[in-house]
């Protein structure tokens, strides 16, 4: 038998490491309680906070927030975190950022993201609206998609919806084309544009089609502003790469009953840029805040070189075997968007040469908080 004295030097140092390590825990600071942010109150009030100690000052921008003009400021707490409340705020996505002693970051404790050109915003949802929520609906999958653009000589990325069931199922969906803005990306329908969820409850609630949305990085290169600032590389991979390789590689119907396009401000003009000069592909068009840029003629501004839109397209125009074939023309813009005479002229122009386009005026101005429910309003109306 083994003597019970034998382990009483090991029970002595057992206990003896014990007191130490609680003495050393009981003498460690509390830690302060996690920072949450952004909080989304049941009333639509929506906190910021960022823990930033040795700040000075620290301010909120948010592009779509009403009532922050050059940015709210946030004020600092004992603890060393900083934060705003706003609202209550309307239903929606909204970016954001912080601005620190001048230099700006998305949000710490915010996983939530959405990209823009060439940058990165902090994503806030606030929940109250149905059709843009997320809800207890069979839902779709949004994929991103790397593929080769022979006109560009480089790998490039975009992002695809699929309908529910899509990936189990057989047959063939219709498709459409859904393009960004001049300051997004890619990315950017998805996030901050909500429209997987809102694709998903459109047809949940048997308001949609299933379809397949393509949504493409519509810049080629860093942004120019001003005439001639987009190019027409887009345009051209558009047609040759986009199309054919997204056609290919999903089951989706290629005739034009079957095709859409549209796209938001910079995304509008491609739209028309592509679903003009190739009208008897595509049944639909949508364009929201947008048209022909330079149609209107900005006060000061050189004249425009060479031939208009209407000049060089205007056999396809004059066509009226091809408008049989074009179902729906779908404007809306906001009249306290900048490009509100931009669409105007637009619409005249093509009521002039014979086109039955819908155009909707609607409040607001250019921002995501109307883009979402263009969207909400114009897929419903596509292969009906």
């Amino acid at each position: 038998m083994h003597s019970p004295y034998r382990f009483r030097p090991l029970l002595a140092t057992f206990l003896a490491s014990l007191s130490i390590g609680l003495n050393v825990a009981a003498q460690r600071p509390t830690p302060p309680p996690p920072v949450i942010s952004p909080e989304v109150a049941t009333d639509r009030q929506v906190t910021f906070r960022i823990q930033a100690t040795k700040a000075e000052s620290v301010k909120l921008s948010a592009g779509d927030l009403p009532g922050l003009g050059q940015g709210k400021d946030l004020v600092k707490g004992t603890n060393g975190v900083w934060e705003v409340t706003l609202g209550p705020i309307n239903p929606g996505s909204y970016r954001y950022n912080f601005n620190v002693d001048g230099v700006s970051v998305i949000d710490p404790r915010n996983p939530k993201t959405s990209e823009s050109n060439e940058n990165t915003w902090s994503l806030v949802h606030v929940p109250g609206a149905d059709w843009m929520d997320t809800m207890a609906v069979p839902h779709g999958a949004i994929s991103e998609i790397t593929y080769w653009s022979s006109t560009l000589k480089r790998f490039r990325r975009l992002h695809v919806y699929t309908p529910p069931g899509y990936s189990t199922g057989k047959g063939k969906f219709p498709i459409f084309y859904l393009l960004h803005g001049a300051f997004d990306s890619d990315d950017s329908w998805s996030s901050v544009g909500r429209a997987g969820f809102i694709m998903d409850n459109l047809i949940a609630a048997g308001k949609a089609k299933p379809m397949v949305v393509v949504m493409p990085h519509g810049h080629t290169g860093p942004l120019r502003m001003g005439a001639g600032g987009f190019g027409n590389e887009f345009e051209t991979e558009f047609t040759t790469d986009i199309m054919p390789q997204m056609e290919q590689r999903y089951r989706v119907y290629t005739d034009r009953s079957h095709r859409a396009i549209a796209g938001l401000s910079m995304g509008g003009a491609q739209t028309l840029n592509i679903g003009i000069p190739n009208l008897g592909k595509f049944g639909y068009l949508g364009v929201y805040s947008s048209g022909i840029f330079g149609i209107v003629p900005r006060p000061g501004a050189p004249a425009p070189q060479g031939p208009s839109f209407e000049q060089t397209h205007k056999a396809i125009l004059d066509d009226a075997k091809l408008k049989k074939g074009l179902k729906l023309f779908w404007f809306a813009t906001g009249k306290e968007d900048f490009l509100i005479e931009t669409s105007r002229k637009t619409v005249e122009m093509f009521k002039q040469h014979q086109f039955n386009v819908v155009f909707k005026e609607t409040e607001g101005a250019h921002t995501w908080i109307n883009w979402r429910e263009y969207l909400n309003e114009f897929a419903p109306q596509l292969f009906q």
